[in-house]
């Protein structure tokens, strides 16, 4: 195995962990609860630490397949089907996409009617910026689409719409150039009439998050960015992080916390130092690169052959005659 492949292999795997520490630190409950807080109005105003509670059962991290039909899984259990969120590593869905972090939220009771559903599902998505091969809200829109169809025999049957839960897809966008946060949702318009027609604009929810590069100044505009940005900062120090955590946010972390949090900074210590080497090794090569076409330049003009030209530098003349028409 050449040098370039296993550089390619050890970069893709410092990378995959960094990606995997960062999502298993975001799926503590008091990570989750500070998101929950500042981004659903049904816990704005309260405590973080007393919204944990409403968390149910253990979040999925990067557990859950997102392509249609997968998203459920049926099996047999005494001769009832059980339908449930697909969490299996079976062999034959590796390399599917799947939902970072999902989980069921219990509302606050006084936001619950008696008729109404008192559980939303909520899923978190972190990007380490905006992605540049697609729109990041066309893919979100897709997210949350599925939050819903999935729904269908597990969280409702047959037609009973009516029981389909709330959804929220939160994303989570770092490296942007300023800080900013975007809701966006469903919103009836009259065209003829004002006709209320039955059902809930609500059901579906996009919470899009702009973390800028530096981490925000404290602020209660911006608890929600200073805290992710220091969760997921590639400069901070762990102790530095740690710091903050606690005694800004009175975050009491425990020792996995603290091993995540030390790993990831390690991880993005590796990350910051490959790109510095791959950054060196492209301006060796464009400097290289540019020596070369001096020289090509400088034998054409002496009346050199594309063919002599070719024969003493080791390249086709094909690659001389575009190397002299990119310089003229």
């Amino acid at each position: 195995m050449n040098t370039e492949i296993k550089n390619t292999i050890y970069a893709s795997n410092i990378e995959a962990q960094y990606d995997e520490k960062a999502k298993r630190l975001l799926s503590n409950k008091i990570i989750l609860a500070y998101i929950l807080v500042n981004t659903i109005k049904e816990f704005q105003g309260m405590n973080p630490k007393d919204v944990v509670s409403y968390i149910e059962g253990e979040p999925f991290v990067g557990a859950v397949p997102i392509e249609s039909g997968l998203t459920n899984v049926e099996k047999e259990n005494d001769g009832q089907k059980i339908v449930g969120m697909n969490t299996e590593a079976a062999e034959i869905n590796e390399g599917l996409i799947r939902f970072d972090i999902i989980f069921y939220v219990r509302l606050p009771l006084a936001h619950s009617k008696k008729s109404d559903i008192s559980q939303v599902i909520v899923n978190v998505e972190a990007q380490k910026d905006e992605p540049t091969t697609y729109h990041i809200l066309d893919r979100a829109i897709f997210y949350v689409s599925r939050l819903i169809s999935s729904q269908k025999e597990r969280d409702f049957v047959k037609t009973n719409y009516n029981d389909i839960k709330r959804v929220f897809s939160i994303w989570i966008c770092m490296n942007m150039k300023d800080n900013s946060m975007s809701y966006v949702h469903l919103k009836k318009d009259d065209i003829i009439g004002s006709y209320q027609w039955k059902g809930r604009l609500d059901l579906l929810n996009i919470v899009l998050i702009g973390i800028a590069d530096e981490v925000s100044q404290q602020d209660d505009k911006y608890e929600l960015h200073r805290l992710l940005n220091t969760l997921l900062s590639m400069d901070l120090s762990a102790a530095r992080k740690l710091e903050i955590m606690e005694t800004e946010y009175h975050i009491l972390t425990d020792d996995g916390m603290r091993e995540d949090v030390t790993t990831m900074c390690n991880l993005s210590q590796g990350i910051l130092e490959r790109g510095e080497a791959r950054g060196e090794a492209r301006g060796e090569a464009r400097g290289e690169a540019k020596k070369e076409a001096k020289i090509i330049l400088n034998m054409y003009k002496k009346g050199y052959t594309l063919e002599q030209i070719a024969d003493v530098t080791d390249k086709s003349a094909k690659e001389i005659e575009a190397i002299i028409e990119k310089s003229c």
